[in-house]
C-alpha cells in the first residue's frame, strides 16, 4: 500500500471543488457503527461544509493513496459570535473567542482499509500545521471508541457532553487541548 500524500487547501473555491471527492468518503465512513448515518446526515454535512469553507481560518487536508482519497480533515477558527461552547456550563473567560484564540477540528475521516496505521494522527497534525492558536477543540461521539482513544492520546481533555441543536442529534463529547 502506498504512503498517502497530503494536500492542504485554504481557498474556499478550491475547497468547494474538493467536495466531490470528500462526500463519498464521508458517506462511507459515517455509515458504519456507531454513526449509522444516512442520506439526511450526508445532506447536513454537505450544507455545513459549504458554510465552513468560507469561514476565517478554514483549512482542509486530503490524504490520497494513488488516485484514491483515503482520508480528510478540516477545521477553522472560532469567531467571536460562535456558539461552540454554549450549553457546556463553562466560565465566560474560557468561552471568549476573538477569531484567533481557538481552532476547531470539524471532521477527521479515514477510509476503513487505511485505519490503524496512524493516518488519523497524521491528518490531525497536517490540519494544524502552521495554525497559531492558544488551543484546539473538537467534538466526538463518546461511543466512537477509536476516535476517543486517538484524541486522548493526542492530549485532549474532556470538557463536557451536549446534544447539538439539529433535530435527532446524538450526544457529543467536547474536548480541548
Amino acid at each position: 500500500m502506498q504512503t498517502p500524500v497530503f494536500e492542504t487547501f485554504t481557498d474556499p473555491d478550491t475547497a468547494a471543488r474538493m467536495l466531490d471527492d470528500i462526500a463519498p468518503l464521508y458517506e462511507e465512513v459515517f455509515a458504519e457503527p456507531p454513526y449509522f448515518e444516512g442520506a439526511r446526515d450526508l445532506a447536513g454535512f454537505l450544507e455545513g461544509y459549504e458554510a465552513f469553507r468560507t469561514m476565517p481560518g478554514f483549512r482542509l487536508v486530503l490524504a490520497r493513496s494513488g488516485s484514491s482519497l483515503v482520508g480528510f480533515a478540516f477545521g477553522l477558527l472560532l469567531q467571536s459570535d460562535s456558539r461552540w461552547w454554549s450549553g457546556l456550563g463553562l466560565d465566560e473567560g474560557f468561552t471568549r473567542e476573538d477569531g484567533h484564540r481557538t481552532f476547531v477540528i470539524r471532521e477527521i475521516a479515514v477510509a476503513p482499509d487505511h485505519r490503524r496505521r496512524g493516518l488519523g494522527r497524521e491528518l490531525h497534525t497536517a490540519v494544524l500545521d502552521g495554525v497559531e492558536v492558544e488551543r484546539v477543540t473538537l467534538a466526538v461521539r463518546p461511543d466512537a471508541q477509536a476516535a476517543m482513544k486517538l484524541y486522548e492520546a493526542l492530549g485532549y481533555r474532556e470538557l463536557g457532553d451536549k446534544v447539538p441543536a439539529w433535530d435527532g442529534a446524538p450526544v457529543y463529547r467536547y474536548m480541548v487541548r
